[in-house]
């Protein structure tokens, strides 16, 4: 059967369903699917975590090391996150550079992180204006069955909050905790007519890409949001979404907290 064939087929299921107030795989609108979080898989990284978000695996490796702070920054360390999205992981996913959709996971899960202060940055000064600690978040997915945005956001955070700062290996002391003092949690919505379906699988992505992904703090401060696709959302509907995605970011900081 063609692909295109599939694809419609899949889109009249996921459409049909939603006539009938039903998600394809029996959840409610705003129902996340299972969230399990595994840290320090990765023996020579200094922090780790592969998270499953339902079928959606991702797993994130953190390494850092000494170098030169940005000039505008001479008091701060340095992130760099990086995603890599494998063949492997998706039949839409092609070997080579980094394309628009892996670049645009990078800077949401970059932007919740950065925005959200989750690292207190002026602890990883080790000479003011020379040198500073580098962290580099480097994203794998391993299985795309929609929702990666989440998936790596929370693989992330979960990576960075079980990180241990190398200072011993350069010789710049004794090592210690990152030290992580936030939370921030991303909430990505399907828009889908009126209705908006959190936490998108890959068979309810075949019905379009109107995503938004709506990042909050500890304190239920919105700190990001990503806008995907042309579509118009009326200020009710809006505002109705923003309260789910802080309400439901707060149920996955939970699981946060307990890892």
């Amino acid at each position: 059967m063609g692909e295109e064939i599939l694809m419609d087929i899949k889109r009249d299921y996921v459409l049909s369903r939603l006539r009938d107030g039903e998600r394809i795989d029996g959840r409610k609108l705003d129902e996340i699917r299972p969230i399990e979080i595994e840290t320090n898989i990765i023996s020579k990284a200094e922090g780790s975590a592969l998270v499953k978000l339902g079928d959606t695996q991702v797993i994130v490796g953190i390494k850092m090391q000494p170098g030169e702070p940005f000039p505008d920054v001479p008091d701060r360390g340095i992130i760099i996150t990086n995603a890599e999205l494998v063949p492997l992981a998706s039949p839409t996913f092609e070997a080579g550079p980094p394309d628009e959709t892996s670049i645009e996971l990078a800077r949401i899960v970059d932007r919740g992180i950065r925005e959200s202060e989750a690292v207190d940055l002026t602890k990883l000064v080790i000479e003011e204006g020379k040198n500073v600690w580098m962290i580099f978040i480097d994203i794998h997915a391993l299985d795309d069955d929609g929702n990666l945005m989440d998936a790596s956001a929370l693989a992330a955070i979960s990576a960075l909050l079980n990180t241990t700062v190398p200072a011993e290996r350069f010789g710049l002391g004794d090592d210690f905790p990152l030290p992580v003092r936030n939370l921030p949690v991303a909430i990505t919505s399907l828009i889908v007519n009126d209705l908006y379906l959190v936490d998108p699988c890959r068979d309810e992505m075949s019905v379009g890409n109107k995503l938004i992904t709506i990042t909050s703090d500890k304190n239920d401060n919105i700190v990001a949001m990503q806008k995907s696709g042309s579509y118009l959302l009326k200020e009710e509907k809006f505002y109705e979404l923003i309260d789910v995605s802080v309400r439901k970011a707060k149920e996955v900081r939970e699981i946060l907290k307990e890892i």
